[in-house]
C-alpha cells in the first residue's frame, strides 16, 4: 500500500555530546557525498557510565560490514560519522534488547514506505519474544544493528535529499549520554534547530509548550504537597486541605481563578472533575487518597515525564493521509483518524503486567464474525490444564474442544463460537508474530474500571460494533443489520477488507489531545523508568 509521506524533519539536538568536529551538510538531493571529505571524530567521551544505550560496537566489525554492504559513499559515511559521534555506542540495543527507539522507528518505516525486509523484520520480532540479553560481539545482534543503521540513514537520505539539514541533528537523534534533568530541558527549550522542529511536529511542539510551563512552575518551587487524610471531603463544607487543593489547581490551570476560602465549591469541583478527565481517572469530581496523590507528583517528576514523551513523539507519523488506528497502552484507549480529523474513540482492555502488548504496527485487514478462540498452548498450560485436573466437565462447561492430543504433549484446544466465547462475537485481524488483535469480549464491566490493563496481551474493544461498521462503510453488501446477524450466527465466517487500515501500537504517558489539554498516565508496564534510567544522570 503507497502511503509516501514525509513525517517529520529531523532538526533538532536535544543530546548535545562533547564532539568537537565542525557541522557540515550530509544530504543532497544527488546524493553524491557531502562538500567537505572530513568524518566526526571519534568522541571517546561516550562511556558505559554516561552513554545512553550500554553496549558498545566493535569498529572492525561496523566497518567490514560497510565493506560487504554498502557501495554508496554518502551512506557509508553518514553511518561513520553517525557511529563515530556515539564512539560505537549501539544505536538500537542496549544489554536487554531492543531499545523504544528500534520500535518506534520500524513502525514508522512499515507506515511510510513500501520497503519490506521480512527476514529483518522477522528476526527483531524473535529477540522481542525471547532475548532478555543481548550479547553485543554476537554477529546477528551487530547484524541487525547495522541493518536498522543502514535503512535509518538511507530512509533520511531519500526523505529529506532537498532538505537544508545539518549532519548534528541528524547524528544525534537517538540519544548517546544520560543528562540531568533540568539541563537537558532547558536545551531542549533554547535550542534553535529544536525550535524549527518543533514548528514541523504539531505533537511534540505541543508537549514543548508543556515544558516550559512546568519548568517555570519547577523555577517558582513547584507546588506544596497536600496531606492524604482519611476525610470525607462533602461539597459546601469548610476543610483545611481545600486551600491546598485550589491552589494546586491554579498552578497547573484547571482552577482558572484563586480562591482563597476552605469552602469545597462547585468550581473546585468542576476543576477536578477536568484535572480528573486529563489524568485518566474517572470524573467525579471528589477528593481521594488517589486523586491527592495524583496532585502530589513532584512537578520535576512531570518535567521527567515531558521530556521522555517528547522522545516517543519523534516516531510517531506527523501528517497523515487516510485511515489510521492508534492504540496508547497507558491510556487503555483506541482512536481512529481520517487525516487530521478525529473519528472514533474507543475504550480499550489491554494486556496486564506479564502479559503485556507489544508495541509495533501493522495493517488491519480482515474481519472474523463468530470466531472460535484457538487458546494458546501457554494458557492451556497454565490455566486449563490445571481447571481440567480439577473438575472432568471444564470444557463442556466453557464450551471448548479439544482439537488435537500432539501426541501427548499440550493439547490443542479451542472455544466454539457463542455468546460466552472469550473473543465475543468478533474479532479484526491484522497478521504478526505476537499473535496480538482487537476482539470483542463478555467481560464487559472491565471498561468501567480506570485501570484497564487485563488481557493476555490481546486488545478488547468497549464497542466491537462500532468497529465492524465503520471499518466495512465502504461495502454496501454489508449492512449493520447483516453485520449483526453474522456477529450472532454462531458460524465463523471471516471477511476481507477492501482497503487495508494501518494500525500502530503506542505508549504514551504524556500528550497534548485535540483539546489542547496535557494528559498524564500511568506507567502501567514501567517504561517510563526504564527510559529514565537511561536518559537522565538524575532519574527519578
Amino acid at each position: 500500500m503507497l502511503k509516501k509521506i514525509i513525517f517529520f524533519s529531523i532538526l533538532t539536538l536535544t543530546f548535545c555530546t562533547s564532539c568537537t568536529t565542525k557541522s557540515r551538510r550530509i544530504w543532497h538531493k544527488d546524493h553524491a557525498g557531502p562538500e567537505s571529505a572530513e568524518v566526526s571524530h571519534r568522541d571517546y567521551s561516550v562511556t558505559k557510565a554516561n552513554a545512553y544505550n550500554d553496549i558498545f560496537l566493535d569498529s572492525t566489525s561496523f566497518e567490514k560490514f560497510v565493506a560487504d554492504n554498502i557501495k554508496n559513499d554518502s551512506l557509508s559515511e553518514n553511518m561513520r560519522d553517525f557511529y563515530n559521534i556515539r564512539n560505537f555506542e549501539f544505536a538500537w540495543f542496549d544489554s536487554n534488547g531492543l531499545t523504544e527507539q528500534a520500535l518506534g522507528f520500524r513502525s514508522l518505516y512499515k507506515y511510510s514506505t513500501d520497503s519490506v525486509n521480512k527476514q529483518l523484520d522477522k528476526k527483531m520480532d524473535e529477540l522481542l519474544m525471547h532475548e532478555t540479553s543481548i550479547d553485543p560481539k554476537d554477529p546477528s545482534i551487530v547484524k541487525i544493528e547495522l541493518q536498522l543503521t543502514k535503512r535509518f540513514v538511507q530512509y533520511t537520505l531519500d526523505t529529506y535529499k532537498e532538505a537544508d539539514i545539518t549532519d548534528l541533528s541528524f547524528k544525534t537523534f537517538i540519544p548517546i549520554k544520560k543528562q540531568p534533568i533540568l539541563s537537558l530541558a532547558d536545551s531542549v527549550i533554547s535550542d534553535k534547530d529544536n525550535k524549527k522542529y518543533a514548528a514541523i511536529n504539531p505533537f511534540y511542539s505541543d508537549l514543548k509548550e508543556q515544558l516550559v510551563k512546568y519548568v517555570a512552575i519547577n523555577k517558582k518551587n513547584g507546588w506544596d504537597s497536600i496531606p492524604v487524610t482519611k476525610t470525607k471531603f462533602t461539597q459546601g463544607k469548610d476543610f483545611p486541605e481545600i486551600l491546598l487543593i485550589k491552589k494546586r489547581l491554579v498552578v497547573t490551570g484547571e482552577l482558572s481563578e484563586p480562591d482563597t476560602t476552605a469552602t469545597f465549591s462547585p468550581a473546585l469541583e468542576s476543576s477536578i472533575k477536568e484535572y480528573q478527565t486529563n489524568q485518566g481517572i474517572s470524573p467525579d469530581g471528589k477528593i481521594t487518597a488517589a486523586l491527592i496523590k495524583s496532585l502530589n507528583v513532584p512537578v520535576l517528576n512531570r518535567i521527567q515525564q515531558l521530556l521522555i514523551n517528547m522522545e516517543r513523539m519523534r516516531w510517531m507519523p506527523v501528517k497523515k493521509e487516510g485511515k489510521l488506528i492508534l492504540v496508547n497502552i497507558p491510556e487503555f484507549m483506541l482512536h481512529i483518524t481520517e487525516g487530521s480529523t478525529h473519528v472514533i474513540h474507543m475504550p480499550v482492555v489491554v494486556g496486564k503486567e506479564g502479559h503485556n502488548t507489544t508495541m509495533f504496527s501493522d495493517d488491519l485487514d480482515q474481519i472474523v464474525f463468530s470466531p472460535y478462540w484457538n487458546v494458546p498452548p501457554s494458557i492451556v498450560k497454565a490455566e486449563i490444564l490445571p481447571a481440567m485436573n480439577k473438575n472432568r466437565n471444564y470444557l463442556a462447561e466453557k464450551n471448548m474442544e479439544i482439537v488435537s492430543n500432539n501426541g501427548g504433549g499440550i493439547p490443542t484446544i479451542r472455544q466454539l463460537p457463542g455468546a460466552n466465547n472469550s473473543l465475543g462475537r468478533v474479532k479484526f485481524l491484522f497478521p504478526n508474530s505476537f499473535n496480538i488483535y482487537f476482539h470483542d469480549t463478555p467481560a464487559k464491566s472491565l471498561f468501567a474500571k480506570d485501570d484497564r490493563a487485563a488481557s493476555h496481551g490481546c486488545i478488547r474493544l468497549s464497542d466491537p460494533v462500532k468497529m465492524a461498521n465503520y471499518l466495512l462503510e465502504n461495502s454496501p453488501e454489508w449492512t449493520p443489520e447483516k453485520i449483526e446477524a453474522a456477529m450472532n450466527s454462531g458460524v465463523e465466517k471471516t471477511v476481507s477488507l477492501k482497503h487495508s487500515v494501518p494500525v500502530i501500537i503506542t505508549y504514551y504517558t504524556a500528550w497534548v489531545d485535540e483539546n489542547k489539554k496535557i494528559n498524564f498516565r500511568e506507567d502501567v508496564y514501567g517504561n517510563d523508568r526504564i527510559f529514565a534510567t537511561k536518559m537522565f544522570s538524575n532519574a527519578l
